[in-house]
């Protein structure tokens, strides 16, 4: 289900209602407000003139509320209207939020963290149809990514940018080269996969001075195993150490930090510019641990 199509038609009725409500709807009511009023005035007028009644049991206050009241239809729509408004925007040019569903991120994110993705850092994009219109900055690597699947864009992914444009990415026997230069690797004490009750190896990756932690599992071979065709796949080379890539223009290769738990990019291809979604970097709330809320890495 597109959240943002339903969002961006929810909009547009609810903001037809209210400009409705605003150039025809309520100038209708406030001239029926007007001519009720107006006739009770004279009504009480013509009691007092004649009976000496100065007040009747209809109170005028009531009367014009009951005059400038908006429908049911009308309440429910264009009074929503500023509401979905600001969510709409807020939501397609501000900050977005998600939640983690697997564990491919695992250690940087867990399943059940909520995080924001910043929507504007890579440029503005047109809701929807998350066509660039205003070009600000591209994905760097080191980046966490949240991206529309290349092979479903109806599915938003989350992966780690390690190759951006005209980078050779090479990730063989489980340690990254990116241009030639290969990451560091400084071990950290195993992690426990609490879901799975298993071990992993935990190391801090560094490449081009930025740093996080990945894992890797000691029993899965290095080398991809049912990649699939996708464009470009011409630029890639597999053997049984891993594989070596070339990034095309207007492309990024991503891959997850649990590098042997992760459909990536060396199964499925690069991320078009087009797919880019926002810049990953804040976990709002997990309801199973609380003291993860905080930036990330």
């Amino acid at each position: 289900m597109n959240f943002a199509l339903i969002l961006f038609v929810l909009v547009v009725i609810t903001g037809i209602a209210w400009v409705a409500d605003k150039l025809y709807f309520e100038k209708k009511r406030r001239a029926a407000a007007a001519d009720a009023l107006s006739a009770f005035d004279a009504r009480r007028q013509d009691l007092q003139d004649r009976y000496g009644v100065s007040e009747i049991d209809t109170s005028r206050t009531k009367l014009a509320e009951e005059k400038l009241r908006q429908p049911w239809w009308l309440e429910y729509s264009a009074s929503f209207f500023p509401v979905i408004l600001a969510v709409f925007v807020l939501r397609s040019f501000v900050v977005e939020p998600f939640k983690i569903p697997s564990g491919s991120m695992i250690p940087t994110l867990l399943i059940g963290d909520f995080i924001l993705v910043n929507k504007y850092t890579y440029g503005i994009r047109l809701p929807v149809v998350n066509q660039k219109v205003i070009p600000l900055n591209d994905p760097q690597r080191g980046d966490v990514m949240v991206f529309r699947f290349p092979k479903d864009p109806s599915l938003d992914y989350i992966k780690r940018v390690v190759g951006v444009p005209g980078d050779v990415v090479r990730y063989e026997d489980k340690k990254l080269t990116v241009n030639g230069q290969p990451a560091e690797y400084q071990p950290k004490a195993d992690f426990l996969d609490e879901e799975r009750l298993t071990y992993s190896k935990q190391f801090t990756e560094t490449i081009g001075g930025a740093s996080h932690q990945i894992l890797n599992d000691a029993d899965r071979p290095p080398f991809v195993i049912g990649a699939d065709d996708f464009p470009f796949r011409e630029n890639c080379t597999y053997n049984q150490r891993g594989l070596t890539c070339k990034v095309p223009e207007g492309h990024y290769f991503v891959m997850g930090d649990n590098r042997d738990n992760s459909l990536d990019s060396r199964y499925w291809g690069f991320v078009p510019d087009k797919n880019v979604v926002g810049k990953a970097f804040f976990i709002w709330m997990n309801l199973g641990d609380l003291g993860r809320i905080g930036s990330f890495r």
